[in-house]
């Protein structure tokens, strides 16, 4: 009786403060209502003008706290969240989807910004001031070859390097190594502990000077134009690209799902598996 009383008077708009006090400070039992939805009981203590409550699809069963607190209570202090109208985890999912689809996009996008070239190492020699770096000539397409310095002295012999094909970053700024201005970078595989470093290796067929590309055989024509170097030291386009590059189980070079590619095949390294990539 009193329950549908309440759910009557509320559906109709009416006031019902003074039935609903002198339950809550009598000596008997809680209201129903105060019980399960204190949020809702404590509104309509308030005003009429004054009430702020959530009713939702109130149900006119005659029995409301039974029924209610599943139906029309949105308090957070709801003891049964799954009550509570929540977004779909289905949206909330796509949604995260989308963005980190986005995410990839925008990462492989810098990527293909960056000029990575198939190169072939004309001399390496050791660096005069520097015992863990190799100071190579690299022809990578251009009308002379490249100096550049690495930090493999450690890693691989030098008489390993002579005549070797390689993959070249080539639009990082000039660096001052020791003396000697590098320009470009070797780039190579190294497993988490760093003891063990390994060149990346073009495909058979891949000639000096061309470009490599992250994505399929057929998105090279669509590469977009290697950024400068002060585009790249600017947007901190390598540091954002880094991260992300790896070798797979196959000792494929990656950036997350795509490969790392020339027009003859994919880009390996020796033998490293899930390493990363610098």
């Amino acid at each position: 009786m009193v329950t549908t009383m309440v759910a009557a008077n509320v559906l109709k708009g009416g006031g019902c403060s003074i039935f609903l006090s002198s339950r809550r400070f009598s000596c008997g039992p809680p209201h129903p209502l105060y019980t399960y939805c204190p949020s809702l009981y404590y509104s309509l203590l308030k005003p009429k003008e004054n009430r702020n409550w959530n009713l939702g699809r109130l149900s006119t069963a005659t029995n409301v706290a039974a029924t209610a607190p599943r139906v029309f209570c949105t308090a957070s202090n709801v003891a049964d969240s799954a009550a509570v109208p929540t977004a779909s985890s289905d949206v909330v999912d796509k949604n995260n989807d989308r963005d980190l689809d986005d995410d990839l996009k925008t990462i492989r996008d810098a990527a293909n910004t960056l000029d990575i070239r198939v190169g072939r190492i004309l001399r390496a020699r050791r660096h005069e001031d520097a015992d863990s770096l190799y100071v190579e000539e690299v022809d990578v397409g251009e009308p002379q070859p490249r100096i550049i310095c690495s930090g493999l002295a450690n890693y691989i012999q030098l008489d390993h390097l002579q005549d070797k094909k390689v993959i070249v970053l080539a639009n990082l700024k000039p660096r001052n190594m020791r003396g000697v201005k590098s320009f470009g970078m070797l780039m190579a595989a190294s497993d988490a502990s760093h003891e063990n470093v390994e060149l990346l290796l073009p495909p058979e067929g891949s000639l000096p000077g061309e470009r490599v590309w992250f994505g399929s055989e057929d998105e090279k024509e669509n590469l977009p134009d290697a950024a400068t170097p002060n585009q790249i030291q600017k947007k901190k386009i390598w540091e954002l690209v880094q991260p992300h590059l790896k070798t797979d189980a196959s000792s494929v070079a990656t950036l997350g799902m795509h490969y790392m590619r020339t027009s003859a095949g994919v880009v390996v390294c020796g033998s490293l598996k899930n390493a990363s990539i610098s």
